[in-house]
């Protein structure tokens, strides 16, 4: 398990609506739809016991929110951290319904989180704390209700745990209610690199359409969790140079490449990489400003702001983390020159390979590696080419098109569907 890197420095759910008013206003949505897909549909506060390894009781705090449901059933990750509000949450849940509806998946956005550091905790206090959330937000989750998946401070075995909580509830294996889980209980070959291998097709297409070579392209990644060392590997191993790679202690750099293959066994004893040899040591604001072709932020909402845009000097952002550029950034790079992929398309691998893995517990029928790599690949770069095409007919940016497309498909469910009762 991995706690992603960098604290937000932005507010997630001001940024959210403020990308989603933009979108309204594009589409000259009527009033009574843009205040509906303002809001959450429902949104769920838990706080539970938990009994520690030395008997005393906790309290912790957690939420589970559903955003929008016209598509499908509503899918999202499951956050513990320590900086978890419900405002974020309700943002993570609101572009999780962009996110699904631009790669065309029949789902809604959901997201959950729950207050705590999960390195503070022993492996039984986080199982105790996993359970028990399970139960609580039982009453929302379920294979055709809620699908929750892996998140920042969560990992394949947490999911285990949530699924085998329901299970029990239910009296019978239920193998759906998330994904992202170990294979051996129902995941999918090819979810834990899912995400990381999805910005890997992502900025390949990028690059092509853009006529840049990605062999020798110089690549910073902001954040070293599952997302940003699997792209970063998967990059090199494509044949990008990895300059730069950060965690929450701070950045290393060489202009010459960094041997990601061998970062990756360093960090296996949790070692820092402020103290990681093979390059110098230089902080998370220095690596947003590199000169480089290719900046990945893959670690925190609100990483890139109008406060440090201008310093930007990469030609191409690729979004790894959910909302890690501002609105007042977006203007700045923009100006720039700097084209942006949005976190709504770059990121979507994870969900995308969530669905795979769901379909195929609905099923009892298991697919290859290579199919399911294959079919990820099919579904981003159609969805790039969906929104590279309505950015180009209506000459806005990525993000821009990201979310017409998104909303739009949106709104059309919603309108089909009709106002119950």
């Amino acid at each position: 398990m991995v706690v992603e890197q960098a604290e937000p420095v932005a507010d997630a759910l001001k940024t959210a609506l403020a990308q989603f008013d933009a979108a309204a206003d594009r589409l000259h949505l009527d009033d009574g739809t843009r205040a509906m897909l303002r809001v959450c549909k429902r949104e769920l506060a838990v706080h539970f016991p938990v009994q520690m390894d030395d008997h005393t009781v906790r309290m912790f705090s957690g939420y589970r929110v559903h955003h929008n449901l016209a598509r499908g059933p509503a899918k999202g990750g499951i956050r513990y951290n320590p900086g978890v509000t419900l405002d974020e949450v309700r943002a993570l849940a609101m572009w999780m319904t962009w996110k699904s509806a631009v790669v065309n998946l029949p789902y809604g956005g959901a997201k959950g989180g729950v207050v705590v550091d999960p390195r503070a905790l022993s492996e039984s206090e986080l199982e105790n704390l996993t359970r028990r959330y399970a139960t609580e937000i039982s009453i929302v989750i379920g294979p055709n209700e809620d699908i929750p998946a892996p998140d920042m401070g969560t990992d394949p075995r947490i999911m285990a745990w949530i699924m085998d909580t329901i299970s029990m509830h239910r009296g019978y294996t239920e193998a759906g209610v998330v994904t992202g889980k170990p294979v051996a209980v129902g995941g999918t070959l090819g979810r834990l690199e899912a995400t990381g291998r999805g910005i890997l097709y992502v900025t390949q297409e990028l690059a092509r359409r853009q006529g840049v070579p990605l062999e020798g392209a110089a690549v910073a990644v902001q954040g070293f969790g599952n997302v940003g060392s699997v792209a970063a590997q998967l990059l090199a191993r494509a044949g990008a140079r990895v300059v730069a790679i950060s965690d929450m202690s701070g950045a290393l750099y060489n202009g010459n490449g960094i041997d990601i293959d061998s970062i990756l066994s360093y960090r296996k004893d949790h070692h820092p990489l402020r103290e990681a040899p093979g390059g110098d040591h230089i902080s998370n604001a220095e690596l947003l400003s590199l000169p480089v072709d290719f900046l990945i932020p893959a670690a925190m909402e609100g990483q890139i702001t109008g406060g440090n845009a201008g310093d930007v000097r990469a030609r191409f952002i690729v979004e790894g983390a959910n909302g890690p550029t501002t609105p007042e950034a977006d203007a700045i790079l923009a100006e720039k020159g700097v084209i942006v992929v949005p976190d709504v398309l770059a990121n979507a691998g994870g969900v995308i390979v969530s669905y795979f893995e769901w379909v195929q517990d609905l099923q009892f029928y298991f697919w290859e590696e290579d199919e399911v790599n294959e079919r990820l690949h099919k579904v981003i770069t159609r969805a790039f080419a969906d929104v590279a095409a309505t950015a180009e007919q209506h000459g806005i940016s990525l993000r821009e098109a990201a979310m017409v497309l998104g909303v739009g498909r949106v709104v059309e469910a919603t309108k089909l569907r009709g106002i119950y009762p």
